[in-house]
């Protein structure tokens, strides 16, 4: 007898061979169902992630009326100098029909801008500068298409008053005019955005120097370090009457200030790449948020800010257009000339523009401290330095 074949060794193999038999099928059903687990998670994970994308996303509204105004009077329009340079008009509105808005005044049906700023992005994404545009600011406003449909004459009028007849289409063809800058996207946020931005990162730090008691701006804040919420905030770059000296100029100082504290705060926190923190802030910056449409997507604001996440603070600078009062009536602006065109012609080239640290107890109605001409070294040709400050600086000192 063959003990290999029979006997002894033969039973004993077989029933090895199908227990390893046995063995080997568990194995195949908990890798099938363990692979089917994982593709469950993945699809579930990818639905989410589609979710929140798709959410996102559909926060922003297009600005198909701009877009159209804007490309009927095309040919008119200034033409963009550097390649990859990207200038962008920032508008805040002070619409009271958002959200949580009605209680800053009475909804009157007609928005205004509140606030304006013209960011100009580098080519080489090392450097972004933010120029504030007053609303009292005296310019030549074109005839703009009114949501009614009829047109308005042109005419010379407050900057706002473009906003406000012409929505941002207007306001736009106004800041080309007045600066031959071609403006490549815009941004329309109301104050519900403004809020949530804040409280989305936790609050933002400023410095006081003195106590604030505004009723109006519903504050009550001790001097010195405060970190304001989304509500404390709005009342803060808005206030005008009981801070600084009332001046909008002032406020503009102050609103730049905060908007550096902001930059900080989301670099600093690493806001941009931590998703459990990203995730908010994008919610609350895209809910009430109207672009162009082309940035009216989470992919257009993405290939917006994905070169200025390495962007040194000490190389993002706040200012105000060089302003001083207008002749005819102590309150409303004019430009200060030739200041104000060295810096369009500055932003126009994609050239360096350099700010000097505002000085508090100067008075930013005062012309000389909006503009200033220095030399930058032995033989160069003298450039101008505009007041203003970088999100690198501690508003506290």
């Amino acid at each position: 007898m063959d003990d290999t074949a029979g006997g002894v060794l033969g039973p004993g193999a077989g029933a090895s061979a199908s227990g390893a038999g046995l063995i080997r099928r568990r194995r195949r059903r908990w890798v099938r169902w363990g692979a089917g687990g994982v593709a469950v998670l993945l699809v579930g994970a990818a639905g989410v992630g589609w979710g929140i994308y798709a959410k996102l996303d559909s926060n922003i509204t297009p600005d198909n009326a701009a877009a159209a105004e804007l490309a009927r009077y095309e040919k008119e329009r200034p033409t963009a100098l550097v390649k990859g340079a990207q200038n962008i008009l920032l508008i805040g509105s002070d619409s009271r029909s958002g959200n949580g808005n009605a209680k800053y005044g009475r909804d009157s049906g007609t928005e205004r801008s509140d606030t304006t700023i013209l960011l100009h992005l580098a080519a080489d994404r090392r450097s972004a500068t933010a120029v504030s545009l007053p609303r009292d600011l005296m310019v030549d406003v074109p005839g703009c298409l009114r949501p009614d449909g009829t047109r308005t004459e042109p005419m010379f009028a407050m900057f706002n008053y473009a906003f406000q007849v012409g929505g941002s289409g207007c306001t736009i063809r106004t800041v080309e005019k007045l600066t031959n800058v071609r403006i490549d996207h815009h941004m329309v946020v109301d104050f519900h955005g403004f809020k949530d931005m804040v409280d989305a990162v936790d609050g933002v730090q400023v410095c006081l120097r003195s106590p604030i008691r505004d009723k109006a701006a519903r504050l009550k804040l001790p001097a010195g370090r405060v970190t304001l919420d989304g509500e404390q905030a709005l009342g803060y770059v808005r206030a005008r009457k009981s801070l600084g000296n009332g001046s909008d100029t002032d406020r503009m100082d102050r609103q730049q200030g905060f908007l550096g504290a902001l930059v900080n705060k989301v670099r600093s926190d690493d806001v941009l790449f931590n998703p459990a923190k990203l995730y908010p802030v994008l919610d609350a910056a895209t809910s009430s948020l109207t672009t162009d449409p082309e940035l009216a997507s989470l992919r257009g604001l993405y290939e917006l800010v994905r070169g200025l996440r390495n962007i040194p603070t000490e190389h993002v600078q706040f200012l105000t257009v060089p302003r001083e009062s207008y002749i005819y009536n102590a309150n409303r602006d004019q430009l200060v000339e030739p200041e104000a065109e060295k810096l369009f012609a500055l932003l126009r080239a994609d050239r360096p523009v350099a700010v000097t640290l505002m000085d508090p107890t100067e008075d930013p109605r005062d012309s000389a401290t909006n503009a200033r001409i220095t030399a930058p070294g032995s033989g160069a040709t003298p450039a101008p330095t505009f007041r203003g400050n970088t999100a690198a600086e501690d508003t506290c000192g």
